[in-house]
Parts: structure tokens; C-alpha cells; sequence
């Protein structure tokens, strides 16, 4: 089945709302990559975070950074959520969203309060943390009482999470889902990435012989997705989904690449297209050492050098359990009226290519892509575990 993606918000290193962020995102900006002192001891690393001032959440006990980043793109779809609830009825919506942080930044520093003063801050909330949180929010702040959950899958947990909505409205659960997914910005995340020895000091590299790690951001994409494509306004189609767990070790990829490429492959089968259908690739390009020769492996060997792709990690960091839903919404905007000349993200890098890895049509900013329907554009999202997700939007049939 075909679901629609009808309506985005989004919040994160490149901007907020459609407009910014794909103004910035064609243009190669990386600006929102800055170095910022107080995350790792003795260490000033480079993140994507979100400037300026989040809107304050409406429902006070349900405070969070994270929450802020979700309100702040649902506030961007509002209207669209609004109709929807008035034609389907609140019962007959779900919220389905992945993240990996959730609220954890407040509870580690109500730990920290509580160790040093012996009593948490008197507005700390223990539930602020669950990974449930997000969900719970949007359906209270909404009031939707259709399924609502949080699927945390590290790194795939919004890719996962499109790929279960488009699930709930196959099997007539509901007839629209709010999904997509937000983290925010962390001392636990910051400091076990640097534990792993996988943090960059400098903007990440992708695919580049010189690539020592990454860059962790933040950052909130919200879809509003339904099975009836928007007859009002934009609407772009999921037209294929595929996932798969090969369990090769607790945070290194398999270096075969075969979980990568048999994801790939699993969600061209789904849309009913071949490799040579898929006008651009949008890497997990995450410029650590194994992840990069893994994914060049993978891609090379059902695309081979011709496909145009890139990371844009370099411009709004790794954002975790948001990636696969963000870079969705990047893809989102490469067939939106915001590009109308055809753009694709440029892979932003020193161009000095790994000599070891296969070679990949990697975009330099001069690349377009075709004006005829229909376009289509993978995305590919991978994580602990072996946990592996693709997603292709594409122009609506």
C-alpha cells in the first residue's frame, strides 16, 4: 500500500520550517555545526544544535528540550493536524515516533541535583525520561486517543517509525498518523559516543580518507501521513519500506555490508522498483572508519558508481533517533516547490575519496535531478546492533 506524506515540520541544525531549512540544505551550509564547550570533559566538540529559543511546551509537567524540539514542528503543521482530527475524529489518529534521548537531559541533571543536595528540583518528573514521552505528549497536547507509542531503535528509530505508521493504516487502525521522530542534545549520548572513541572534533568528514568520526545533533521531523494523497496542498508518497536486524555485533556494522544491502534491496521489492529507478541516495554517511566502508560496500553493490548520493550529516549533525526521519524530510524537500530547479543535497567533504572504499557518485552541487515524474529517492538510515532501515519517498502516482 501507498501512504502519503502530507504535511512536514521540522526543526534542526539547518533551520526551522520547509523554507530555511532546504534553502540552507541546497546551498551546502554547515553553519549550524559549531564547537561547544561543557558537553565532554576536556573537550570542545563540534555538534548540530538547535539556535535560538524553543517554544515553551503546553502542558508543563510534560517539559523537555525534546519536547520543545517536537512541539516546535508540530506547531509548523498544526493546521493540517487540526483537519485531520476535525475529519477523522481523535480516536482515528495515531502517533507513532522514534528517539533514542527522550528527556534525559533533565533527568540527568536532577540526578546530579539530587547527589549534590540530596532532593530532586521540585518540577522534576521521573516520566520527563520515558521513552514514551514524546508520544504521550503529542496525544495529550492533541487529544488523540488512537494507538500512541515511541519505537527506540537507536539510530533507526524514526525510519522505523515511518515504516509502522504506513503499517497501522494498511491494516485500517487509524486513518492518519502523526509520525516521525525528535532527540535533543545530551551529556550521556556525547559522552558514551566519545567513550567509543566515534566523536569528531572537527565537522565530520564523510566517505573522505581523512574521516575520524562523528558529529552528534538534534533535531524534530514531523509528518503527518495518511492513505489518500493531499488534494490542498504538497503531498509526497512512502512508496517502499525496507528493515532488517542481522545482530553482527552490539555497535559495529557487519563490514560485508550485507544487512545494509539486503535493507536496500527489501525496500525496492516494496515499491516495485528496480535499482536503476532511484534517482538519488541519501547516505547513513555517518564518516566513522567502519560505517562508511560498510555502506560504500553495500551501496556499490546493488547501484554500482552511477547513482548520485551523499551524506548531509555534515550540516545538521548525526541526530540519532531522529536521522531516519529526518533525512526523510530532506529527501521530502529535494521533490518539494522548495527546489524547483532540481537540486540534490551536496555531499559537503574534503574530497579527498578513500582509496580502499568503492568508488560513489558522491554530489558536488552540480548534480540535478531529471524534471519528469516520477522521481524517486532512498534513504537510508543503520544502527547498533545490525539495525537497518531504507525508505523511498517519491513523487504521488
Amino acid at each position: 500500500m501507498t501512504a502519503y506524506l502530507n504535511a512536514l515540520g521540522l526543526t534542526c541544525a539547518l533551520g526551522r520550517g520547509q523554507a530555511e531549512v532546504a534553502a540552507r540544505l541546497f546551498a551546502g551550509d554547515c553553519s549550524g555545526m559549531q564547537a561547544q564547550p561543557g558537553w565532554i570533559p576536556e573537550r570542545c566538540p563540534t555538534v548540530g544544535a538547535v539556535q535560538g529559543e524553543l517554544p515553551a511546551v503546553p502542558l508543563p509537567t510534560q517539559h523537555s528540550r525534546n519536547n520543545q524540539l517536537l512541539y516546535s514542528a508540530a506547531m509548523q503543521i498544526e493546521p493540517a493536524i487540526r483537519q485531520a482530527i476535525a475529519r477523522f475524529g481523535a480516536q482515528r489518529i495515531a502517533v507513532v515516533l522514534g528517539t533514542s534521548t527522550s528527556g534525559i537531559a533533565e533527568g540527568s541533571a536532577a540526578i546530579a541535583q539530587q547527589r549534590q543536595s540530596g532532593q530532586f528540583p521540585p518540577d522534576y518528573r521521573y516520566d520527563q525520561q520515558a521513552l514514551s514521552a514524546p508520544a504521550e505528549f503529542l496525544a495529550d497536547w492533541l487529544q488523540l486517543s488512537g494507538p500512541a507509542y515511541v519505537i527506540s531503535t537507536a539510530c533507526t528509530s524514526s525510519g522505523r517509525a515511518l515504516l509502522s505508521a504506513r503499517r497501522l493504516l494498511d491494516l485500517g487502525v487509524c486513518d492518519a498518523v502523526l509520525c516521525g521522530g525528535v532527540d535533543s542534545l545530551c551529556g550521556l549520548t556525547l559522552n558514551g559516543f566519545n567513550a567509543l572513541e566515534a566523536i569528531s572534533q572537527a565537522r565530520c568528514n564523510p566517505f573522505s580518507q581523512n574521516r575520524d568520526g562523528i558529529n552528534i545533533g538534534e533535531a524534530a521531523a514531523l509528518f503527518l501521513m495518511t492513505a489518500e494523497r493531499n488534494t490542498d496542498g504538497p503531498s509526497l508518497a512512502l512508496l517502499g519500506a525496507g528493515a532488517s536486524s542481522d545482530a553482527y555485533h552490539i555497535s559495529a556494522p557487519d563490514p560485508s555490508g550485507a544487512g545494509a544491502r539486503q535493507t536496500m534491496a527489501l525496500a525496492l521489492n516494496s515499491a516495485g522498483l528496480e535499482p536503476e529507478q532511484i534517482d538519488y541516495l541519501n547516505l547513513h554517511g555517518t564518516a566513522t572508519e567502519h560505517n562508511d566502508a560498510m555502506e560504500s560496500l553495500a551501496v556499490h553493490g546493488l547501484f554500482g558508481a552511477q547513482l548520485a548520493c551523499s551524506s548531509t550529516k555534515p550540516m545538521t549533525g548525526h541526530t540519532l533517533g531522529a536521522a531516519g526521519a529526518l533525512e526523510a524530510a530532506l529527501c521530502w524537500l529535494s521533490l518539494s516547490e522548495h527546489n524547483p530547479h532540481g537540486q540534490l543535497p551536496p555531499h559537503v567533504w574534503d574530497g579527498q575519496a578513500d582509496p580502499r572504499l568503492p568508488a560513489l557518485n558522491l554530489v558536488d552541487g552540480t548534480q540535478r535531478m531529471h524534471a519528469a515524474r516520477p522521481r524517486r529517492i532512498m534513504s537510508n538510515s543503520f544502527a547498533f546492533g545490525g539495525n537497518n532501515v531504507s525508505l523511498i519517498v517519491g513523487d504521488t502516482p
